[in-house]
């Protein structure tokens, strides 16, 4: 039912019982019904009506809201779907290039790097795109099922931490934050060579944080960095969040990533 039945049933209802009823008292029911009693029985039906009547149509909107939410969850994983798809095409289409280029000046050693390069990126785009977008669609569930599948893909140890405190991110943000966290995880994967890799996405009053840690080899000098295009692709995405990023080595081992936003940064 859409919303301007639910207005129309509001406005109608209550002139329906209210007039009908003091219709029917003072045509009807005058010699029989006293001034004091048609008020307590017009008060009393008054409530149960609209009691009943206001239970069944929150109960209603509730649902359509929850329907509502479903779809956008499930659109936001549609989303995130075509993105892979569209990098994935990018980066094969790229290294099949220099693999020709390398293949003429007969580099086979690099050949054949490139080539485990194709099999790995391969190998992850199907483990990403391999559940159905209808399993798991709530924001959390998602992540958990992702990054469980992950360590058992990997053999690495995934700890996570999830504190929303009721908060909900939008379409957009969940499909900006799921990307950052498998970016990550990939990078995880094929670069750092660790046994424990840990996420924490924390939500506070002043805003929300979330940070990838790993006890890996470490990262690279900023200014190769700089060249790297899945941490140039994850920047992207924080600014997009109005957040902040930062990645760099921890203190003892491994490398940390961090993106925070403020209550209220604009997500433009």
């Amino acid at each position: 039912m859409k919303y301007p039945v639910y207005k129309w049933f509001t406005i109608l209802l209550p002139t329906l019982i209210i007039g009908g009823f003091e219709y029917i008292r003072h045509e009807f029911l005058l010699d029989v019904l006293t001034m004091e009693a048609g008020n307590v029985y017009i008060t009393v039906m008054t409530l149960i009506l609209f009691y009943l009547f206001a239970t069944w149509m929150f109960r209603h909107i509730e649902m359509t809201n929850k329907r509502l939410a479903e779809e956008q969850a499930k659109r936001a994983v549609y989303e995130e779907r075509e993105r892979l798809a569209t990098e994935l095409h990018d980066n094969i289409a790229q290294t099949l290039f220099f693999l020709n280029v390398k293949l003429q000046k007969k580099q086979l050693e690099e050949a054949r790097s490139m080539i485990s390069g194709i099999n790995n990126d391969l190998r992850q785009a199907i483990f990403n795109l391999r559940a159905l977008p209808e399993e798991g669609v709530v924001f959390e569930d998602r992540v958990t099922k992702w990054l469980d599948e992950w360590s058992m893909v990997t053999g690495v140890e995934v700890q996570l931490r999830m504190e929303l405190n009721g908060h909900r991110f939008t379409s957009a943000e969940e499909v900006l934050l799921f990307g950052i966290i498998q970016e990550a995880f990939t990078n995880i994967r094929k670069h750092a060579r660790a046994s424990l890799a840990e996420a924490h996405l924390i939500v506070q009053n002043e805003g929300w944080v979330l940070k990838i840690v790993d006890d890996g080899v470490g990262t690279v000098p900023q200014e190769e960095q700089d060249r790297k295009y899945g941490l140039s692709m994850m920047k992207q995405r924080a600014a997009q969040l109005g957040a902040v990023f930062h990645f760099g080595n921890r203190p003892k081992a491994g490398t940390e990533l961090t993106v925070a936003c403020k209550k209220g940064g604009p997500l433009q």
